[in-house]
C-alpha cells in the first residue's frame, strides 16, 4: 500500500516539474540503438510558433559513463523553408579536467543541453513554414581524418527551443 502510495506521489511530482517548463517551445529526442553511426544524421522537423519573436535553440542528448571523450563534436544543419541552409560544425565540453561527465542526473545517464542558436543574440524563425534540424557526430582520434565510424555511450539525441525570458 504504502509502494503504490509513493509511486502516485513520485508520478505527481513529475508531472508538475514538467509542466512547469514554460520556455519549452519545442522538444524532442530520437534513441541511438546501441552506437551512433557516423552516417546516422538525426532529423528534427518544426513548424515554429511565431516569426517575430526571438528564442534559444539547443542540441541535447543523453550519454552514459561509456562516453570516453572529454569532447563532442557535430555538424549542425538548419534548413529553412525557403532553401537557406546554416551548416556548423560544433565543439562541446562533455567532461571536467579530472574526467567527470558534465551533465545533468543523478544516476549513469547523463543529460545535456548544449547551446547551438541564441547564446550571442536571440534566434529568430524569420520564414514561415517548416524548418528542419540535422545532426550527426564527426567524432575522431587524433591523426585518424577518416574519423571514429561510431560513437559509444551516446543514447538519445534531441533538439530543443525555447522561449527567451524577456526579465
Amino acid at each position: 500500500m504504502r509502494s503504490k502510495f509513493l509511486v502516485v506521489i513520485l508520478g505527481i511530482v513529475g508531472l508538475i516539474v514538467v509542466g512547469c517548463d514554460s520556455k519549452q517551445v519545442y522538444s524532442t529526442y530520437q534513441t541511438v540503438p546501441s552506437k551512433w553511426h557516423k552516417d546516422s544524421v538525426k532529423t528534427f522537423k518544426l513548424i515554429p510558433p511565431d516569426t517575430i519573436k526571438p528564442y534559444n535553440l539547443f542540441i541535447t542528448l543523453r550519454n552514459t559513463s561509456e562516453y570516453k571523450y572529454n569532447n563532442l563534436f557535430v555538424i549542425a544543419e538548419l534548413n529553412y523553408p525557403n532553401g537557406k541552409v546554416i551548416k556548423d560544425t560544433l565543439e562541446y565540453r562533455m567532461a571536467a579536467p579530472n574526467g567527470e561527465l558534465l551533465g545533468e542526473g543523478f544516476s549513469d545517464v547523463k543529460e545535456n543541453k548544449l547551446w547551438y542558436k541564441g547564446y550571442e543574440s536571440p534566434f529568430v524563425f524569420n520564414e514561415s513554414g517548416e524548418y528542419v534540424f540535422k545532426v550527426q557526430h564527426a567524432m575522431r582520434q587524433n591523426g585518424n581524418i577518416a574519423g571514429d565510424e561510431f560513437l559509444e555511450g551516446i543514447t538519445d539525441i534531441g533538439f530543443r527551443v525555447e522561449k527567451v525570458d524577456n526579465n
